[in-house]
């Protein structure tokens, strides 16, 4: 999903779009080494070679699932990038895929990497047997990278299941999985003050939290941090078109030295350097059984005064090496069986853009959507992108001052 290690160890720097999350009931430090998974060697059918699979814009275009899966195999290899195993549960979701179709080696590369490095990937590999098949990003970086071309038309066999807002009318891109900024907070650090950890933005701004709110990562680079500025400003007046006042906030806390300038990382959570965290709920709650075994009580609270939530986009690139698989591994990412990537990252504490759907049609896995945490407030907030680009000058021209 960072420049600035995350504290399920780091990702994505995408400055993302986001859509209203009331839509579905509700938009890294990298590391250059490479994790490959090698396929087994059972037997496949043989693949329909009279399919362009690069040009095909869904399975039944193509033949149908049967001819989808034959020619996968055929092929034999998947790319993906960027993918850390503990967010949003893509290490069990790539897991699931890879005993399900052991004939398709799986490589996964740069598990830490940025959305620009996705897309980045994508240009500058083509060509390349080694390129990304697929990318999860930022939709601010979804959208750039449509209008440049670097991605294929395709709809998966659940389309009318995706909200028409999260997704692109013409195939191009798809919302997956989202949440909301949450207060994350050790309430073992905070017992020694007295206080109950924050519910809400605004309870942030108190003295006895002295050196205790961090943001994980900087705002001018990191999505989860932008998008936690905006969600100040909500708590304070702004508004999609008005993100000073969360900037303006941050300066507040930074002058009473409530403010705590360090990376988050896990090692910071658990020692107490950093006992309250501005993040995605999802990356929060799937820290929350780590801390306890080190004698953490993590609290994950989405806050009622500034409900932001966003989603991550999939897309499949139009030069993928293996556009077979890259298909095949979307109609599995959307699937609504339960070892699925849908319910695979409701299990990651996300909420899966299919949700309404899956809870309509008894496919969604009840135990893990019990463990979403509750929502309460406006979840109106739905940015227009240009709105988005405001918001992002704005903070790119202000926050170094605000916080210096």
């Amino acid at each position: 999903m960072e420049t600035h290690v995350r504290m399920n160890l780091g990702r994505r720097a995408a400055l993302a779009a986001v859509a209203s999350l009331a839509a579905v009931s509700l938009a890294a430090c990298g590391s250059s080494d490479d994790t490959t998974t090698d396929a087994g060697a059972s037997q496949s059918p043989a693949a329909n070679t009279s399919t362009d699979w690069s040009a095909a814009q869904s399975a039944e275009a193509g033949g149908g699932m049967d001819a989808l899966v034959a020619a996968a195999n055929a092929e034999g290899a998947l790319n993906v990038i960027a993918l850390p195993p503990t967010w949003a549960n893509w290490g069990e979701i790539l897991q699931d895929f890879q005993a399900k179709y052991p004939d398709i080696k799986l490589t996964s590369a740069n598990p830490d990497g940025s959305s620009q490095d996705e897309i980045d990937a994508i240009e500058k590999g083509k060509g390349q047997a080694s390129a990304p098949d697929v990318v999860d990003v930022g939709n601010a970086y979804a959208l750039q990278a449509a209008v440049a071309g670097d991605f294929a038309a395709y709809k998966v066999a659940t389309w009318d299941d995706i909200p028409d807002a999260q997704k692109d009318s013409g195939g191009l891109w798809w919302m997956d999985y989202g949440g909301y900024i949450s207060i994350g907070c050790s309430q073992t650090a905070l017992d020694k003050k007295g206080v109950k950890c924050p519910t809400t933005i605004k309870e942030l701004d108190n003295p006895a939290l002295k050196g205790m709110v961090a943001l994980n990562g900087d705002p001018t680079e990191a999505n989860a941090a932008f998008m936690s500025v905006w969600a100040a400003a909500l708590a304070n007046g702004g508004s999609a078109d008005d993100i000073q006042p969360g900037i303006d906030f941050f300066k507040k806390l930074n002058g009473e030295g409530i403010f705590n300038k360090t990376s988050v990382t896990p090692a910071t959570v658990a020692s107490g350097a950093t006992p309250i965290v501005l993040d995605w709920d999802y990356l929060q709650l799937a820290n929350t059984n780590a801390l306890k075994k080190k004698g953490v009580n993590w609290v994950v609270n989405d806050p009622s005064d500034g409900l932001v939530g966003g989603y991550y986009t999939q897309a499949i690139s139009a030069t993928a090496p293996h556009p077979a698989a890259a298909r095949l591994f979307e109609e599995f990412l959307y699937s609504h069986d339960m070892d699925g990537g849908q319910n695979g990252w409701l299990r990651g504490f996300a909420r899966p853009v299919e949700f309404d759907a899956m809870q309509s049609d008894g496919t969604l896995d009840p135990k893990a959507a019990a463990l979403l945490p509750k929502v309460t407030g406006d979840t109106s907030f739905n940015p227009t992108q240009d709105q988005i680009t405001a918001a992002k000058d704005a903070v790119t021209k202000n926050w170094a001052n605000a916080v210096h």
